[in-house]
């Protein structure tokens, strides 16, 4: 965990996020915080990117991510799930997808339901609650989504095609689920100073958490290590932005 010793409280998280914008956690650590060790509950969790549609709303005319979207009001320890909605962005968010209503298809009840999606949120509503002040009467929209980015052959798979950008939320967690033939899709931050980081998901349950409304963030091209086989990298990203 990037500055953040394991063994200290989460009021030590939320200082780092706080002071820098961002933490970036490694398997372990955030798995722990998630209570999401268990190998076969992770492994079924994973199993839930296996059945992902086309992105059919890729500006650029790509094929190569596939997604599932839901929408939440998360207060408190509540947490209810919204009538199936478009996602929007603008255009200054997304140059590339922005200003246009995107309807995905929607993440099954049964991810919504699995435990680890669970402790995600119970782990980081109050988390970024307690960081804004408030908690627990703060309320939040969420938004949660599933993507799998393809490289086929020799094509590229491009986890963010807008490059560095923020989502135009105020919170972010972006969770690795799987990575299967890949190389690079290594992770970029800038933050209001211009200074930079970089790092690479590598291991499942790795994860990255930052304030939007200070931090950009992109992820560079994927591209598979052996061609001939299927390569993908797998990522949850749920936002949290103030109701």
């Amino acid at each position: 965990m990037d500055g953040i010793d394991e063994l200290q409280p989460l009021s030590r998280l939320s200082g780092a996020l706080a002071d820098k914008g961002y933490v970036h956690l490694d398997a372990r650590d955030f798995r722990s915080l998630a209570g999401a060790q268990d190998p076969a509950e992770f492994a079924s969790f994973a199993a839930m990117w296996s059945d992902m549609p086309l992105d059919d709303h890729m500006a650029d005319g790509g094929r190569y991510r596939r997604r599932r979207h839901a929408a939440f009001r998360a207060q408190g320890g509540g947490l209810i799930r919204k009538p199936h909605q478009a996602h929007f962005q603008s255009k200054d968010h997304n140059p590339l997808n922005g200003d246009r209503q995107r309807w995905f298809a929607p993440v099954h009840d049964a991810f919504v339901a699995h435990p680890i999606a669970q402790r995600l949120f119970a782990l980081c509503t109050p988390l970024f609650a307690s960081i804004e002040g408030g908690y627990p009467a703060r309320c939040w929209d969420v938004e949660l989504h599933q993507f799998r980015i393809e490289a086929r052959g020799g094509a590229l798979g491009l986890p963010t095609p807008e490059g560095m950008h923020r989502d135009g939320v105020d919170w972010v967690l972006v969770m690795l689920t799987g990575r299967t033939n890949v190389d690079a899709g290594t992770t970029r931050i800038i933050d209001e100073a211009g200074r930079r980081d970089s790092f690479t998901l590598t291991e499942p349950g790795e994860a990255v958490l930052l304030d939007d409304r200070r931090i950009r963030h992109g992820v560079t091209a994927i591209r598979a290590l052996d061609p001939a086989l299927p390569a993908h990298r797998d990522v949850l990203v749920v936002t949290w932005r103030a109701a």
